[in-house]
């Protein structure tokens, strides 16, 4: 498991072949900051035109099916953004749970099907406002680790947990950083528990409003190895600009 920052964009549902030339400008700068490992996530329908466009940093799927195939019109499997050019996935984002009502044990299945698939998966977690509230967010969060993130030999080199306040994304408000470094101190504990010794390298990243100008001190948190970005990824130079705040941090 790499060291490095692992700086992860997220498009959405964004990008038409027109934001092809957005990647090839990270992709190009990716090449100068060698102390970040960078990704991009774009829709189903521009991975494998990313793949071409960017052949330094990371391409990966927002999602697959648990399945390998079958009558599920409108889905992709892991197999099939594997032969795009995916080699990871994000699975159990708050926005699928949410909108798409995926439970725990359904992100578990496509992240096991990712791994079959020969890729590597970022496991979403995070609570609501509400959960926050009522005190029961490392509570929420520890359920969602335990009952989404696969297991076996090997298994946790392959896995990274991306922690996004629900109520974070999107909205422009953020945790403070002391909150930030007890959340991911709570879910290294968790992984620890899960993976044992392999459970201290998987990297957790975090997510939530995460922009330029607050990149440095968010990434600075305790536990936080990098970052999954949604809005601030759609263009090179936001994206780059916290991309840049990796790398500076990676000299200190």
């Amino acid at each position: 498991m790499s060291n490095r920052p692992y700086i992860v964009g997220n498009w959405k549902m964004h990008g038409t072949r027109a934001m092809l030339a957005e990647a090839r400008a990270i992709d190009r700068a990716a090449e100068r900051l060698l102390k970040v490992e960078v990704a991009l996530a774009p829709p189903f329908t521009l991975i494998h035109a990313t793949r071409k466009e960017a052949e330094l940093i990371g391409i990966g799927a927002q999602d697959v099916h648990p399945a390998d195939g079958g009558a599920h019109t409108g889905d992709i499997s892991a197999a099939m953004v594997k032969d795009a050019g995916a080699s990871f996935t994000i699975v159990g984002h708050s926005e699928r749970r949410a909108d798409h009502k995926e439970t725990n044990a359904l992100v578990k299945e496509k992240a096991v099907s990712a791994l079959a698939a020969g890729m590597s998966v970022i496991v979403c977690v995070g609570e609501t406002e509400e959960e926050r509230d009522a005190g029961k967010a490392e509570a929420v969060v520890g359920r969602q680790l335990t009952g989404s993130l696969p297991t076996g030999d090997g298994v946790a080199e392959k896995i990274t947990v991306a922690y996004e306040p629900v109520w974070a994304i999107g909205t422009g408000r953020t945790p403070t950083v002391d909150d930030i470094g007890a959340m991911h101190r709570h879910i290294r504990e968790k992984l620890e528990s899960i993976y044992g010794e392999a459970g201290a390298s998987v990297r957790i990243l975090y997510g939530g409003s995460v922009k330029p100008d607050n990149a440095a001190e968010l990434l600075a948190a305790d536990e936080v190895g990098g970052a999954l970005v949604g809005g601030a990824s759609l263009t090179a130079e936001s994206f780059l600009g916290i991309i840049i705040a990796a790398a500076e941090g990676e000299k200190e």
